[in-house]
């Protein structure tokens, strides 16, 4: 039998990699929690638990959805930190703008994320985003209409852009959704 490992096993990496990436220190996370640093740093090695009023907070003062913090399934150890199974991706985000995301690096800890993303047809982004990042999006299946800064494009099967920290927008009205793969450096979910 394969062992599993902790449910929990990259929770602490995780969030030790989005409060680096905004460039907030232990005393400063500890601070928007109104907790302590060693509290802090304990949850960051997973040496301590948090409650999941406590992973709410965590989500808010990180910017992130919640389910980021606690969708974490168990995996083999073998395969921990190396394979995510397309069973055990982990979502992002609530769906709500016709969005569905699912985290494909298997932790936040790298350089960078890759993202499995698909944009239900008739979806589109309400307001435009600009995060201080890279990224890279290829369409795998289905169109999409995305704005770079002041530049419009219809994206298809196989074509790829950059956004390189400019306002975007997106929107799929086309009859079927559309299926991307994102690479965004630093992590952002």
């Amino acid at each position: 039998m394969t062992e599993l490992a902790p449910t929990n096993r990259t929770l602490g990496a995780d969030i030790r990699a989005l409060r680096k990436a905004r460039g907030l220190t232990l005393a400063d996370m500890a601070a928007k929690l109104g907790r302590s640093v060693g509290w802090m740093s304990q949850v960051e090695r997973d040496k301590s638990e948090p409650s999941i009023s406590d992973l709410r907070e965590m989500a808010q003062a990180l910017g992130v959805p919640l389910s980021m913090l606690f969708a974490h399934d168990a995996a083999p150890v073998d395969e921990q930190g190396l394979v995510v199974r397309a069973s055990a991706r982990r979502p992002m985000g609530s769906g709500d703008e016709g969005l569905i995301e699912e985290l494909l690096s298997p932790d936040l800890t790298d350089d960078f994320e890759m993202v499995h993303s698909t944009f239900l047809a008739g979806a589109a982004m309400t307001k435009p985003v600009c995060r201080p990042t890279q990224e890279v999006g290829y369409v795998v299946s289905g169109q999409l209409d995305i704005t770079i800064g002041a530049r419009s494009f219809t994206v298809g099967a196989g074509d790829s852009f950059r956004i390189r920290n400019e306002p975007y927008t997106w929107s799929n009205p086309y009859p079927t959704a559309a299926v991307l793969i994102w690479v965004i450096a630093p992590p952002v979910y």
